[in-house]
């Protein structure tokens, strides 16, 4: 499992790439290459040829002798190393036209001094040395315009690779996995008991994805480990804005804050902290409110969890640099996420979600985090309906979506898109339960007396005239007309 005794972690990748049979597409043996453009060609061509056959990282070896693989060592050292009076990495970055991870390392085996350069896959793009990307065919290096067949794969692989199958962190000891990862969490979870030794604790990350044996013996924790089961966020650099933040404010602007908090656990293990934190943080029932009321808080708790874990799931994990906030003010709570939904607000009740991160929001569904497919806006809807609240607002930018939940507020007080958008989220409630909406339903949702029952008119007009809401039956009678929402008659 992993590391052989006795072995170091460099030692131990040598050895397994010179017991393979031949170089391979992400493999290239040298002895004492020194030409720095040839370096660059070669860092652009084993990038892209690992990312189209699944490999984790492409190695480029130093001091192995190409055929026999025999160690012969190599006069080669890129810490001085220089194209003119610059630094060989610093060139290679700068030449390299696409943003790349490759890394240096240089050590010795039998006494042979070697070097070995390691490169991350093409990630979102072909790696370019200067204007020109490269490709292996075999063991050869070509230009990737000359072998369309390739291009197109490579092409392919950035969108069959979701996120959460990237390594978060490799080149890892077993006890390094076991203290990034908050694995006793994963057990608990799951209701499995924790195994007694690190090989079964390990065996049962690696069958959930979690963490994956690396090609020089060692580990990598996945991001989707990551991101589930961290110890600590900050401690993976490319996921640590990934963590959630909330942050308490002071009355209902941003002027001031009151309180605020970078979550630092991974999604599963911390999941019930954050909301059991939350549960301190959400502004108590004012007396005025709804009757209805079914707990001591403004917004209904499980409502909040729900869009919570909506946040966490449907979020593009893409998108560097930021990641789920929740904003908390006296009169409203805002969760946003990175990313634009993959489905039409306006359809959220009655579509199944499409999730961008599936493997994330499996396990979550697994350990109760997240409802059902297809439940969980049907929840938040239903909840804001029994608590009389306005109908959640979904606003959408170009790279976040944000999700506004509303305390209590009369009818009054509601402007007209506000009340319409109200009555048509009562119209999907009672589409998707194969019922309709009318004049009795809408009183009831509203709290309107039925002597007032031109009110309740009044605002399903309105809704029809803006294209929400349409006559189930449009040559049924006066008293008699019930409605639905706009899509449900395109639908049929």
């Amino acid at each position: 499992m992993g590391v052989a005794d006795g072995e170091n972690l460099f030692e131990s990748l040598i050895r397994r790439l010179t017991a393979m049979p031949a170089e391979s597409e992400w493999v290239e043996f040298k002895e004492n290459l020194a030409d720095e453009q040839a370096i660059a060609e070669y860092i652009s061509a084993l990038g892209n040829a690992a990312a189209v056959v699944g490999e984790e990282s492409a190695y480029m070896v130093w001091g192995v002798e190409d055929g026999s693989h025999r160690l012969v060592g190599t006069s080669f050292d890129p810490r001085i190393a220089k194209k003119g009076n610059e630094g060989l990495e610093n060139w290679l970055q700068r030449t390299l036209q696409t943003n790349v991870d490759f890394r240096f390392e240089v050590g010795s085996v039998d006494g042979k001094s070697l070097v070995v350069l390691l490169i991350k896959p093409a990630a979102s793009a072909p790696i370019r040395a200067g204007d020109t990307a490269w490709i292996r065919v075999g063991s050869q290096k070509k230009k990737l315009k000359d072998f369309p067949q390739k291009e197109a794969a490579l092409w392919r692989s950035f969108d069959s690779k979701p996120v959460e199958r990237r390594i978060a962190m490799d080149s890892l000891r077993v006890e390094d996995v076991l203290r990034l990862l908050d694995y006793p969490a994963y057990f608990t979870l799951l209701d499995i008991p924790l195994p007694t030794g690190p090989e079964l604790i390990l065996n049962s990350l690696e069958n959930d994805k979690m963490i994956r044996l690396a090609a020089n013996g060692t580990w990598s924790i996945t991001n989707l480990g990551a991101l589930l089961f961290a110890r600590d966020m900050s401690a993976f650099p490319d996921l640590s804005r990934k963590a959630f933040r909330v942050i308490r404010y002071v009355g209902r602007d941003r002027l001031e804050t009151e309180r605020e908090q970078v979550g630092s656990r991974g999604y599963a293990a911390g999941f019930d902290g954050l909301i059991g934190y939350l549960d301190t943080l959400l502004p108590a029932k004012e007396s005025l409110e709804s009757p209805r009321r079914q707990d001591g808080h403004s917004f209904p708790k499980l409502a909040i969890r729900e869009l919570v874990a909506n946040a966490l799931i449907h979020q593009d994990l893409a998108l560097r640099g930021s990641g789920p906030m929740i904003e908390i003010f006296d009169d409203r709570v805002e969760i946003s996420n990175p990313g634009r939904p993959l489905i039409d607000p306006l359809r959220f009740v009655d579509t199944a979600p499409h999730s961008r991160n599936e493997a994330l929001a499996s396990f979550l569904r697994r350990i109760g985090v997240c409802e059902e497919r297809g439940t969980g806006w049907d929840k938040v809807a239903a909840l804001v309906e029994i608590n009389e609240l306005p109908a959640p607002s979904v606003r959408i930018d170009d790279i976040a979506t944000r999700v506004t939940v509303f305390s209590h507020r009369p009818l009054s007080t509601l402007s007209k898109s506000e009340r319409s958008e109200a009555v048509y989220l009562h119209a999907c409630l009672r589409y998707v339960r194969h019922e309709q909406l009318n004049n009795a339903s809408l009183r009831e949702r509203f709290r309107i007396d039925k002597k007032n029952s031109a009110q309740a008119s009044r605002l399903i007009r309105d809704a029809v005239e803006v294209g929400l809401i349409v006559a189930f039956d449009p040559d049924a009678g006066h008293k008699g007309m019930r409605y639905v929402p706009f899509w449900s008659v395109q639908r049929s």
